[in-house]
Order: C-alpha cells, then structure tokens, then sequence
C-alpha cells in the first residue's frame, strides 16, 4: 500500500495565530501517527509563520515513521535541514505573500540552485525530493539532476473546473507517474488532496506516498485527528487496484 505522510503544519497556524503554546504539532504528529501515518510532513517556512525551529528539533526526535521537510531552496534553510537532518527533503518554490504553496518548481528556469543543494543533502544521507508541475520536462530534469523524488503537484485537478478538465489532469498526473517511476524516481503526489477527489488519484499504481494536510486537519475537528487520519488511509486503500 502508498504511504499515507500527514502534514501538520495547519495545527501550528492555528497556534500561531494566538500566541499560546497549544494546539501542539508534535502532539498532532503523534496522534496522526496512532491514525496509521506512515509519515509526517512540515513546511518550516522563511518567516515562519506556522512551524518554528523548535518544532522541527522535537519532531526529529519524536517522530517514529518517517519525517519529511518541505523548505525553501535557500542556503539559509538547508542550514537548518542540515542541523536536524530530517529523512527527507522536500524542496518547493517558496514566496512570501502566499497562503500556500502556489505551484511546482518549473526546473529548466528554476533548477540551477536545486542541484547543488540535493548534493549536499544526499552526502548528508537525506533523501531529496522536487516538488513539480506535472509536465516530461519537469520529471526528465528532476532525474538528471539526481533527485531520488517528485512530488507532482495535484492542485489543477482538485482545483479542476470542469468534468472533462478533471479528466485531463489525471490523465497528465497518471502518465507523469508513470514517467517519474521508469526514471528510477520514487513518486509523491500532494496539494488540495482530500476526502473526495483521493479516490481517482488512489488509482495510480506507480503513486508510492500521498503528502495531505489540510482536509485532514480540517477533518479532524470533526472527528479528532486519528480518526480523520484512519478514514483517508481507508479511503487510498479502497481505491487503490489490487
């Protein structure tokens, strides 16, 4: 079965947003963990405007599965990745006036940065992983620049606004799947996954790790975060072929 990684990082904006000491993404990580996770994901962002460092240093303590960090492709963050050496690196293109990620890496303008970076994290033993559009280009010079993932961004077909679209996109993400795995890249998929849209996507054999956040914490204040979390593993397993 796919891997199930949950990213936490909306429970700390929630924290944020008041100042106080809870609700706690390390607690959240360990809940989402008796859910069945089988992996933890945070974006530490450049101002840090919901997971701090000291989330980081704890979660790389506490954290059973498996820890991924999405960061900036910066010099000043690959400091700090290199300090708490997660188990993987996801790199993203970052810009201060977001509310989320926006897009992937468009790598034949963007990848220079990239490379010499993914180097001194893989001889650091971290495993790194591009975010990126779905597109041949994309996939091709993730490979060529050594990276061990792509994590292909699914916002155009949740974010589809019609049928036949929706259908267009999960054919691109199907077939950049499928690319990536014949590349030798291990196969992510994220962004504005959620209870409903989870199941074409499930469908994708070549699809090795869901990276979901948002619709499971929202979930969660309905039915608590391990019981939000059991449903979408439920959900990827159902829809996933046999």
């Amino acid at each position: 079965m796919a891997r199930l990684s949950v990213n936490v990082d909306h429970v700390a904006t929630l924290r944020q947003l008041r100042g106080t000491k809870f609700p706690d993404p390390v607690f959240a990580a360990y809940l989402a963990e008796l859910g069945g996770a089988d992996g933890i994901t945070i974006h530490l962002r450049q101002d840090r405007r919901h997971i701090q460092d000291r989330d980081l240093a704890i979660l790389r303590q506490t954290v059973s599965t498996h820890l991924t960090l999405e960061m900036a492709s910066s010099d000043s963050m690959a400091q700090v990745a290199l300090k708490y050496r997660p188990d993987m690196i996801t790199m993203v293109p970052e810009r201060a006036t977001e509310k989320t990620t926006e897009r992937g890496f468009k790598l034949e303008t963007e990848g220079s940065t990239i490379e010499s970076l993914a180097d001194r994290f893989q001889k650091a033993g971290i495993a790194v992983c591009i975010f990126i559009d779905p597109s041949e280009d994309n996939v091709r010079l993730a490979a060529d620049l050594g990276a061990d993932f792509v994590e292909l961004n699914t916002n155009y077909y949740a974010e589809s606004e019609s049928f036949e679209q929706e259908i267009e996109e999960l054919d691109r993400l199907d077939r950049m799947a499928n690319l990536s795995a014949k590349l030798k890249l291990g196969v992510a998929v994220g962004h504005a996954l959620d209870y409903r849209n989870i199941a074409n996507i499930a469908a994708i054999e070549a699809i090795e790790e869901y990276s979901i956040g948002h619709s499971i914490i929202c979930r969660a204040v309905y039915v608590g975060l391990q019981k939000a979390v059991e449903e979408m593993k439920e959900l990827i397993s159902k829809h996933q072929k046999k």
